[in-house]
């Protein structure tokens, strides 16, 4: 990494993971920024987000509900804005994989916050009930360990087997995930693991196929037509293809393409890299995205999470 100058510094806003309600809760009720989101959320939504959060919890239910995604939301952004101050930051450009794309909008100025939260809230309603209608036999299976060349041999026999399957997301180079039908679940777990790999948890419902064109269509019609973008005063790196996106129209196609398109994690990095970043603000409850070797081997790892912001002194988070 260059000395005498501090790196040039990208946003990531995580992928969404499952967060219990109680190791955010604090960060939600005491965090200046996190408190401000919060109160905005909720003239949105229409309901307590904290107290609808807690009560899905404590009832076995918030693992992916709509409190916990627009939860995620909230925590990301109020991180991003926690971390710009504490750490004196000056972003060049920002990237999200996956959910983190919407938050990247926002951060990038092409979203406004409370149609964020909208946007956040109706589309997992619409996803709910397309996989209860549609699709409702397929998974996806994470696992890392397996390279290029294992991954196509193993994919090859699901071709001959006349198998269903779809590459999900290209997280680093032995890092992927792959949907399939729940049949075939249990023969593509030996498989990967005949060749050293590791399957690790599997996806309910899945994303980023294809084969839910239906889908898109849908949220495009029902969900994003009703909201406006803008062109982002930040550029946004596609998490598709490592594309620099500088207008309303790609941000937009960027939020809607995660329906229907695998996330290459591998490519927006390597975009990063190209623009001289040396610095990753991970910005959100992250065990995965920061974490790969293809994110720490190439850049400085700054994880910012709702800890992180509580253990630091006073002082670093005033606004």
């Amino acid at each position: 990494m260059e000395t005498g100058s501090p790196p040039r510094t990208a946003v990531i806003f995580p992928g969404i993971g499952p967060t219990r309600f109680r190791d955010v809760a604090k960060f939600m009720l005491l965090n200046p920024a996190a408190r401000s989101l919060v109160a905005r959320a909720d003239d949105t939504l229409g309901y307590s987000l904290v107290d609808r959060y807690r009560e899905a919890e404590a009832a076995g239910a918030a693992e992916y509900s709509e409190y916990a995604r627009v939860s995620f939301l909230v925590n990301c952004l109020a991180l991003a804005s926690w971390a710009t101050r504490a750490h004196d930051l000056e972003p060049e450009v920002c990237a999200g994989p996956s959910f983190g794309g919407t938050p990247s909008a926002v951060f990038s100025g092409a979203l406004d916050f409370p149609d964020a939260v909208w946007l956040t809230a109706e589309w997992g309603r619409h996803v709910e009930e397309y996989f209860a209608r549609e699709h409702g036999d397929v998974v996806t299976q994470s696992f890392a360990r397996t390279p290029p060349d294992r991954l196509r041999e193993v994919l090859a026999e699901l071709d001959e087997r006349g198998e269903w399957y779809d590459v999900a997301a290209y997280v680093d180079d032995d890092f992927s995930m792959v949907s399939v039908r729940e049949s075939a679940l249990e023969r593509f777990q030996q498989r990967l693991r005949s060749v050293g790999g590791l399957p690790l948890y599997v996806m309910r419902p899945p994303m980023h196929s294809p084969a839910f064109a239906a889908l898109r269509d849908t949220l495009e019609r029902e969900v994003v037509s009703k909201i406006d973008f803008r062109d982002p005063e930040l550029p946004v790196v596609s998490d598709h293809d490592g594309t620099v996106l500088r207008t309303a129209a790609e941000i937009r196609t960027l939020v809607l393409d995660a329906v229907v398109r695998p996330v290459r994690w591998p490519d927006t990095l390597a975009t990063l890299r190209e623009r001289g970043i040396g610095r990753l603000c991970v910005a959100g409850q992250d065990a995965l995205w920061g974490r790969v070797p293809v994110a720490t081997r190439a850049f400085h790892v700054l994880p910012v999470k709702p800890e992180t912001a509580l253990r630091t002194p006073r002082r670093a988070t005033a606004a």
